[in-house]
């Protein structure tokens, strides 16, 4: 018996208790198997044509690999029953159960055992499927043991189609969702299905690196612990025990996949709590529920900016309303300010044509200038060129300068439009002594 090889009681414990952050470097062997014998078989099997002459019987030489070798062979041999190897994955069919051992019918008239102490190990859901009639995979664990029976375990086949479905992610790079189930000091730990993959430090998700802190394995993943985790298969290594997966490699196919998601359940006009994950010069990009939407600097606030910056960081909760949806382009735009009192209406009831304000200059053009409402910081108006003074001005670097605060005249007021039109040159206009006087 090849003694690297688990005992039935041991199945359920192989592949937990050996993985480690740096996977033990013991081969994986085959128990029925080895250089020498298969080289044996290769000579044995080639034909023997010296000295026979062409048409006369030949009569074919027993050796010692065409004989049975155990006892069981010999008896399997006898009664026309399969052979088994160890370790060799089969089907059986379950024939009774009991809470002592469970009997499987694995071809012909063999039957095998899953013992006792197998099933103390197994969890409810597997032992409510053991029922007879039904079809399970086993795994060898002995052909004959020392009642005579063929030896068989659950655990390590489930074990052993599990390894078979991770090369098969391997392959594909499909993407598997599972949860974190502990840590060491080099990355998290995540189970697939009843293997344990490794997700080193390096292959976490950016998003989830955000929130590692501290010096301490414990404090660095502990809280990670439970979450939901898309990895995508690495490297699959079983005679090394060896299973890793990455959860950055994952990233963009789990992104857009929510996002498609999102997209069919979004309508304009919802309004979402989201986080700010990255600020860009035209705007910020919001995580609203595992996809993420662009709210255009224009739609940040109402008070004019000049980056992002000056309002969000990164990291932040907003409350933004969708305002766009794009399926085809997977796009989605979202605005902050439309959760807020739109100030125009304040402007429509408070101000009036002709009132004197107060306003600072917030940026010079060739045709005028932009002046923030001191008292409605959220409101800008333009004072034309025209308007600046009564002498010919080529530019309004000639009157004013960024920065300046002055008493400005309202002469323009297109609420639906959003515009405020200001004068410098009329704040002591004669036509307004009235207004003014009162």
């Amino acid at each position: 018996m090849n003694s690297n090889l688990p005992g039935p009681g041991d199945a359920e414990e192989v592949q937990s208790d050996s993985f480690t952050a740096e996977p033990s470097e013991t081969p994986a062997a085959d128990p029925s198997e080895t250089a020498e014998t298969a080289s044996e078989e290769t000579i044995m099997e080639q034909p023997i044509t010296e000295n026979i002459e062409e048409d006369a019987p030949v009569e074919t030489e027993t050796t010692p690999d065409d004989e049975p070798t155990t006892m069981e062979e010999v008896m399997a041999g006898d009664l026309g029953l399969p052979t088994f190897k160890k370790g060799e994955l089969i089907e059986g069919t379950i024939i009774s159960t009991s809470p002592t051992a469970v009997l499987v019918d694995v071809g012909g008239k063999s039957e095998g055992i899953i013992p006792g102490r197998e099933l103390e190990r197994m969890s409810r859901e597997t032992i409510e499927t053991l029922k007879p009639g039904e079809r399970i995979p086993v795994y060898v664990i002995n052909t004959r043991d020392v009642n005579g029976n063929v030896l068989l375990s659950v655990n390590r086949a489930l074990e052993e189609l599990d390894w078979k479905k991770a090369e098969e992610y391997r392959v594909s790079q499909q993407v598997y969702e599972s949860h974190v189930s502990g840590y060491n000091k080099g990355g998290l730990i995540v189970r697939f299905g009843r293997v344990r993959g490794f997700v080193p430090q390096s292959q976490i998700g950016a998003d989830r690196r955000q929130g590692i802190e501290g010096e301490t394995p414990e404090e660095r993943w502990g809280g990670m612990v439970n979450e939901a985790i898309a990895v995508k298969v690495m490297e699959v290594d079983r005679a090394r025990n060896r299973l890793i997966l990455s959860e950055r490699a994952a990233a963009r196919e789990v992104r857009e996949s929510r996002k498609e998601s999102l997209i069919s359940d979004l309508q304009v006009g919802d309004v979402r709590v989201g986080r700010v994950v990255s600020l860009v010069d035209f705007g910020v990009f919001v995580d609203v529920g595992g996809a993420e939407g662009l709210v255009h600097l224009t739609e940040l606030s109402w008070q004019h900016l000049t980056h992002p910056k000056e309002l969000v960081k990164v990291g932040q909760e907003v409350k933004v309303e969708v305002i766009s949806i794009d399926p085809k382009r997977k796009r989605i735009g979202l605005s902050m300010k439309r959760q807020e009192a739109d100030p125009w209406d304040a402007v429509a009831i408070n101000y009036s044509i002709g009132q004197l304000v107060q306003g600072t200059i917030t940026k010079l053009t060739k045709f005028g200038a932009f002046a923030q409402i001191v008292d409605a910081p959220e409101i800008e108006g333009l004072i034309h060129i025209s308007e600046l003074s009564e002498q010919r001005v080529n530019h309004p670097r000639e009157v004013v300068n960024e920065g300046d605060t002055l008493t400005l005249r309202v002469v323009k007021m297109d609420i639906e439009n959003r515009r405020l039109g200001l004068s410098l040159k009329r704040v002591n206009s004669a036509e307004y002594l009235d207004m003014d006087w009162h």
